[in-house]
C-alpha cells in the first residue's frame, strides 16, 4: 500500500510528460533540465517574478537536510516541480513546493564517500553517475532502479565526479582522478541501454598527433574531464574541459606542453572526435584545471560578430575564442595580481615569467592553486549582455618534490599553501572582456559557489561564510541576504512551480529552497468561551 502511494505521489506531481531533446536545446523555463540549465551553459532563467524591487521580501521556503550529507556540490535539476539533487552515489527527489521527499534512490554497492556535481534527466529516467564508474539510470517517478552500465575501472585511478550531460539520446560523461596519474576521457553512452557509442581521451597514446608534446608519463598523463561541458546543437559540437597533467607539481618528468590537459576540447557529438583544441595553460605546474564553465555566447567581438565560447581560466585570465574554428580571439586578466605570466601572445598562448615553477624551497605565485576561478558555475544574463563570475584574489606557495611519479598512488609530485584572499563576484562585458562592476564577497577565500542570472534584473550567488545573497544585474548592489548557517558548496538555480519563482541551492548538509514572502490570509481568530 505504501509504494502504490508513494507511486501516486509521485505521478501526481510529475505527470507523465518527458523530457525530450528540444526542450532542454530550449532552455530553462519553470524548469531546470540541465546542470547548467541549457545546452548553451548561460545559467539563466527568464523567470522575473522576483526583481530589484521586490528582493528584500525573499524568504526562506524550505529547508530538505540530506542525510549522512558529507558537503554537497550537486546543482539540482527540475522538472514539473520536483528538485533530483545528488550527494555521493545517491539521488533525492524533492516536493519543489514543499521540501518533503518524494523517493530516495542509495547504491549500496559504491563507497558512500566522494563527490558527485549532479543528475541528469532525459525522457522519463534520470541519470547519475557514481565513484567507481557506473552509469545508473532511474524512473523519474519512482525512484526505481533501471540499469547500470560499468565505463571505466575504479581501480586505474579513475572515479567520476560530475552530473551527466545527455543530448540526441546520449549521455555524456568524463573522467575524474588526474591527481592519481589517470588518463582522461570523454565518453558517450546509450541513454536507452548504457551501451558505450565513443572514447576520446584527453591525453593521446604513443604515436599519435599530440604525443610528441610528453614524456614517458604520457600513459598516466592525467587531463580528468571532471566537470559537465556544454553542447552546440546548430554545430553538433560538444565542448569539454580537460584537468591538469601528471604529476601536478613536478614537469621535469614530462617535458613539453602536454596535449590536451588544461585544454578546451571541441568534439564531434556523433562520434567523438576531435574537431579542434585550445591549450590555456601548456605544461602546467600549477594544478590550473581548465575545469569552469565554457559559455556559448552570440556576441561582436573585435568589430566582428561570432559564434563564441566565453571561459574564465583558473590561470587568471578571461578567453574568447570563435568555437566554430577555435581561433583565439582575445584574453584579458581576470583577476588583479597574476605573476607566472606577462599576458598572451597573438595565438593566445601566454607569455611566461622567469622563476614561476614549484621549487624544492617553495615559490610563491599568483593565483593560487585554488585558481583564480574554479568550477563554480558562472553565468551570462542576454538582457545585461554581461557575464557573471566568482573570481579569488589569492596567492600561494608551491613546492616541487624529487619522489619519483607513483601512478594510482594520488601523487602529485609537490604540492602547494595558500593564505588569505578575497572572492569577488564580478561582472564582464564578452564584447570587450573588461570588468563593468565587481562585488567583494564575505568570508576568506576558502570556498565559493557559483551564480544564476534571471531575467528579473537578479544575480544569486553565495560566500563561505554561508550568505546566500541577490544582487542587481546592472549595478551589483546588494538586494538580499540570509545566513543558512553553514558553507555554500554549490551553485544555485531558479525554478517555478504552480506560478512561483524559488531560489535553490546547496550548503554543505542540506538543499535550501528560498521565495518571495506570502502574507497568510485574513482569517478571523476563533472565539475562545472562558467559564467562570
Amino acid at each position: 500500500m505504501m509504494r502504490m502511494l508513494l507511486l501516486f505521489f509521485a505521478l501526481s506531481l510529475g505527470g507523465f510528460a518527458q523530457v525530450r531533446h528540444e526542450d532542454v536545446a530550449k532552455g530553462a523555463a519553470e524548469d531546470w533540465l540541465t546542470y547548467a540549465g541549457s545546452y548553451s551553459g548561460w545559467r539563466y532563467s527568464p523567470l522575473k517574478q522576483i526583481t530589484s524591487d521586490n528582493a528584500k521580501n525573499i524568504v526562506a521556503k524550505w529547508v530538505y537536510h540530506v542525510p549522512e550529507a558529507q558537503g554537497l556540490k550537486s546543482s539540482p535539476i527540475v522538472y514539473q516541480g520536483v528538485l533530483y539533487i545528488t550527494d555521493a552515489n545517491s539521488v533525492f527527489a524533492i516536493d519543489g513546493r514543499s521540501g518533503r521527499l518524494v523517493w530516495r534512490y542509495a547504491e549500496a554497492r559504491a563507497d558512500k564517500g566522494g563527490v558527485n556535481r549532479g543528475a541528469a534527466i532525459w525522457a522519463d529516467k534520470v541519470y547519475f553517475t557514481t565513484t567507481d564508474n557506473y552509469l545508473i539510470a532511474l524512473d523519474r517517478h519512482t525512484g526505481a532502479f533501471l540499469f547500470s552500465k560499468k565505463f571505466a575501472d575504479v581501480d586505474k585511478g579513475t572515479t567520476s565526479t560530475s552530473a551527466p550531460l545527455i543530448a540526441k539520446g546520449k549521455v555524456i560523461v568524463g573522467s575524474a582522478g588526474g591527481d592519481s596519474g589517470m588518463r582522461g576521457f570523454v565518453m558517450a553512452l546509450s541513454a536507452d541501454t548504457g551501451q558505450e557509442l565513443w572514447k576520446t581521451y584527453t591525453v593521446p597514446a604513443k604515436g599519435e598527433k599530440g604525443s610528441e608534446t610528453w614524456g614517458d608519463l604520457i600513459d598516466w598523463g592525467g587531463g580528468a574531464a571532471w566537470l559537465s561541458g556544454t553542447y552546440d546543437s546548430e554545430l553538433n559540437t560538444l565542448y569539454w574541459t580537460t584537468g591538469n597533467p601528471w604529476p601536478d607539481y613536478n614537469g621535469a618528468v614530462r617535458k613539453g606542453d602536454n596535449l590536451y590537459t588544461c585544454s578546451l576540447l571541441a568534439l564531434d557529438l556523433d562520434s567523438g572526435k576531435m574537431k579542434w583544441h585550445f591549450q590555456f595553460t601548456p605544461h602546467d605546474t600549477h594544478d590550473w584545471d581548465a575545469q569552469s564553465w565554457p559559455m556559448l555566447v552570440d556576441t561582436e567581438i573585435l568589430g566582428r560578430k561570432r559564434k563564441a565560447v566565453l571561459h574564465a581560466n583558473r590561470n587568471g585570465f578571461f578567453y574568447a575564442l570563435d568555437r566554430v574554428t577555435g581561433e583565439f580571439l582575445r584574453a584579458t586578466q581576470l583577476i588583479d595580481k597574476i605573476t607566472w605570466a606577462k599576458g598572451v601572445d597573438e595565438k593566445g598562448r601566454p607569455i611566461m615569467l622567469p622563476d614561476s615553477d614549484p621549487t624544492p624551497q617553495g615559490n610563491w605565485v599568483c593565483p593560487s592553486v585554488k585558481g583564480a576561478t574554479n568550477w563554480m558555475g558562472q553565468s551570462f544574463n542576454p538582457g545585461t549582455g554581461l557575464l557573471y563570475v566568482l573570481t579569488l584574489e589569492q596567492c600561494g606557495m608551491y613546492y616541487r618534490s624529487s619522489q619519483e611519479p607513483q601512478p594510482m598512488k594520488n601523487f602529485s609530485g609537490g604540492g602547494a599553501t595558500e593564505e588569505g584572499g578575497q572572492v569577488f563576484l564580478r561582472a564582464l562585458d564578452p564584447k570587450t572582456g573588461k570588468r563593468v562592476w565587481e562585488y567583494p564577497m564575505t568570508g576568506l577565500g576558502r570556498m565559493w559557489t557559483g551564480t544564476v542570472s534571471t531575467a528579473g534584473g537578479i544575480i544569486f550567488s553565495g560566500d563561505d561564510d554561508g550568505h546566500v545573497v541577490a544582487l542587481d544585474a546592472k549595478s551589483g548592489k546588494n538586494l538580499w541576504h540570509f545566513n543558512v548557517g553553514e558553507m555554500l558548496t554549490a551553485s544555485p538555480i531558479a525554478y517555478s512551480v504552480d506560478g512561483k519563482q524559488y531560489l535553490a541551492i546547496a550548503s554543505a548538509t542540506a538543499v535550501f529552497s528560498f521565495g518571495l514572502f506570502e502574507p497568510a490570509a485574513n482569517v478571523e481568530p476563533p472565539v475562545i468561551q472562558v467559564k467562570d
